[in-house]
């Protein structure tokens, strides 16, 4: 492998960084998209089934709010309600529609970085082609000898070629990934959504009417 490293020159380095990021990103979402940090199956219906004759106490709202990323977004609307007893049904929605957005938000953590060494890591191979294609076209000069040098046009083809194999390594996996982690993301905002929609005739049972 060094003598990959070697062989490719310095325009491998930036790639190489991109391959440690890229890994170490996958790793990161890979572990915090899991559906039991996100959204525990059963966890809409616990609620719900807590919550038929009364509204729990803070405590427990914290703690489902500590549970999951969909925890924090049931907690909101439960927090909404009990700040405010006579709380619309706009003003619930609402407060669903917040919460939902920093989920989703905290949900894309890093997919931009990932995307953007996707999108990246082939114009970085690209721009070691070209450091390779110049030492070629650097080793055709006249030397003192008469010829050209073979040693530094072997180094420039090496360059040349090791550099668009590399970024093209990287690029793939790191699109791949890129997609998938996109996928998991549409798939829990989704659940996310049906969630709130279900929540928001529950939690309405016990918003105090004006006419009351």
């Amino acid at each position: 492998m060094l003598s990959i490293i070697q062989a490719a020159g310095w325009p491998i380095w930036p790639l190489i960084l991109c391959s440690v990021v890229a890994l170490a990103l996958i790793i990161e979402r890979f572990f915090h998209l899991r559906s039991v940090m996100v959204a525990p199956p059963k966890l809409l219906d616990e609620v719900i089934g807590v919550t038929r004759a009364s509204l729990p106490a803070a405590d427990v709202v914290n703690k489902l709010a500590d549970n999951s990323v969909l925890g924090r977004l049931l907690a909101a609307g439960l927090r909404a309600v009990i700040a405010d007893p006579r709380i619309s049904e706009v003003a619930l929605r609402q407060a669903f529609e917040n919460a939902g957005r920093a989920a989703v938000h905290r949900l894309e953590k890093y997919l931009n970085t990932l995307g953007t060494i996707a999108a990246a890591a082939p114009l970085l191979g690209l721009f070691g082609t070209i450091v390779g294609m110049i030492e070629i076209f650097g080793s055709q000069a006249p030397t003192a000898g008469g010829g050209g040098n073979p040693q530094q046009m072997a180094h420039g083809i090496s360059i040349a070629l090791y550099n668009t194999a590399f970024g093209l390594m990287i690029a793939i996996p790191a699109l791949m990934f890129y997609r998938y982690f996109r996928g998991r993301v549409d798939e829990y905002q989704l659940i996310m959504e049906l969630a709130a929609e279900r929540m928001v005739p529950h939690l309405m049972r016990f918003a105090v009417r004006s006419g009351n």
